[in-house]
């Protein structure tokens, strides 16, 4: 129709498998007249560039944000005093790196017997952490929340010290970012966009393997009484804001017409 078009790229594909390929070759065909791409990470940005063929030149860098007025801190959520909460909340997918969550819970409750679970989220490896949880008899330190309603993530949040996420690929993982918004300490596998997130004093990163991560969640958990909560917010508050994604969407915008 003679419309300028941009187009938002917000996920990692692979190149070798079938299913990727031919979304490739679909994305590659569908792309070839595209005035400009936005990817949300430069990791994003060239995978975006190889897959679907677009030249690095149209492609555009504008991270995703966070609502810092919504995710605040509010360290009085944490309960009871003398046990140290680790959160994670995603979709439990494969994806999302719950086969090594479950891998990395056991060895943890069992060198840490004051770290408490709190999982939020649902899908099909659901049943793979209530088996895990049986299996070890530690239901009273894994708490299983299930799908919760975005208005309630905030207050999960809260309730931690240190954010775990076992991402087996990510472009971003705005996750994280609600997470530090809300003053935790993050642990994370550092795939895809992540290391580009957050400032390194903020968050320990490690191959996506159980005892890469455990290391980490141990050296999280011995500097968790060092966390400051409000200037971990107001480090967020300064790196992103959805008024800074607006004002360089339009300048894309600006450029391709």
């Amino acid at each position: 129709m003679g419309l300028r078009t941009v187009f938002t790229d917000h996920s990692l594909f692979q190149f070798a498998d079938a299913a990727s390929i031919h979304i490739n070759k679909t994305l590659k065909w569908h792309l070839e007249a595209i005035d400009a791409c936005i990817a949300v990470s430069h990791c994003n940005k060239e995978n975006l560039a190889l897959r679907a063929c677009v030249p690095p030149q149209k492609i555009y860098v504008i991270p995703n944000s966070v609502d810092t007025y919504k995710f605040t801190p509010n360290p009085s959520l944490r309960s009871p005093i003398n046990t140290i909460n680790i959160v994670s909340i995603c979709r439990l997918t494969f994806r999302k790196g719950v086969d090594l969550l479950v891998m990395i819970i056991p060895e943890i409750i069992r060198r840490y017997p004051n770290v408490h679970f709190i999982i939020g989220g649902d899908g099909p490896k659901m049943p793979l952490l209530r088996e895990m949880r049986d299996k070890y008899n530690i239901a009273d330190k894994v708490e299983l929340l299930g799908s919760l309603p975005h208005s309630q993530v905030r207050d999960t949040l809260c309730r931690g010290h240190i954010f775990l996420n076992t991402s087996l690929t990510e472009a971003f993982c705005i996750a994280i970012l609600e997470a530090a918004s809300c003053g935790l300490l993050c642990v994370s596998t550092n795939v895809g966009g992540i290391p580009e997130v957050l400032p390194p004093d903020m968050i320990y990163l490690a191959p996506a393997k159980p005892k890469p991560l455990i290391e980490k969640l141990e050296i999280a958990i011995s500097k968790h009484k060092n966390i400051q909560s409000t200037k971990m917010h107001e480090t967020v508050k300064k790196l992103y804001s959805w008024h800074m994604v607006a004002e360089k969407t339009e300048r894309v915008y600006a450029d391709v017409l």
